[in-house]
């Protein structure tokens, strides 16, 4: 069965005015599809669509069923299809603050198999692979409009990978603010984890626009343009 299937999907501007149109991505077990093209192409929309936070048209089945599927539902959905931005919206309080309540939510415990409220583990993963990246644990503590770009994003990621029940990252750029070398590090952890059978991770959507960075992580490459999309063989140099 296809983890991911997407069928004509489209999304449309306020004002009515088309972004893209029949897109088709069937994702399996392993793949890293490499998302690329210019600038306001609707790259990230598209990500958006995918973990249900953008109206869209046409169809997104996660193991054969759609999100109206009473077993499904959108808050179980995007646990298990998690969405990583960019650059993440300013919030109150601090990491610490949005990690407690991200996994305090009724459907990540049931995305985990478990009735419990919290677990120690839902804490220590995420500050586990922040420490591995070179994020100090006082950083958790910092307001977010405190941390610097870099901080923010590895944050971010961490949280999004230690949580536990994503089998389907979206990643927006998740690198964009670090140096090479933390860059490498970051990819390394992330192709890892999905390579791991102790990881629930089974494929990523990931946009980028380094051809290098597409090179060393991609299996697939959806290039989109003119409101389109076409998958290639190889990444765009």
């Amino acid at each position: 069965m296809d983890l991911l299937a997407v069928h004509d999907l489209g999304c449309t501007t306020e004002d009515g005015s088309q972004i893209f149109s029949g897109v088709e991505l069937t994702l399996h077990e392993g793949d890293v599809v490499v998302v690329q093209g210019k600038s306001g192409c609707g790259k990230t929309t598209f990500l958006k669509c995918l973990a249900h936070l953008n109206l869209y048209n046409g169809h997104i089945l996660f193991c054969g069923k759609g999100i109206e599927n009473v077993t499904i539902g959108a808050p179980i959905y995007r646990t298990k299809v998690a969405y990583v931005p960019q650059r993440p919206p300013l919030l109150p309080g601090s990491p610490r603050d949005f990690l407690a309540t991200a996994s305090s939510f009724k459907a990540r415990r049931k995305g985990k198999g478990r009735k419990d409220a919290r677990s120690s583990e839902d804490f220590e993963h995420p500050l586990k692979i922040a420490s591995s990246w070179g994020i100090d644990s006082q950083l958790w503590d910092r307001e977010w409009t405190n941390l610097s770009g870099g901080e923010t994003q590895r944050i971010a990621l961490a949280i999004g990978l230690g949580l536990d029940t994503a089998e389907v990252l979206l990643l927006d750029e998740p690198t964009s603010a670090l140096d090479q070398d933390s860059c490498l590090i970051v990819e390394r952890h992330i192709l890892d984890a999905l390579n791991s059978s102790e990881n629930p991770l089974k494929a990523i959507v990931w946009i980028t626009h380094s051809p290098e960075q597409a090179s060393r992580v991609g299996t697939r490459f959806l290039q989109f343009t003119g409101g389109s999309s076409y998958e290639e063989s190889s990444p765009p140099v």
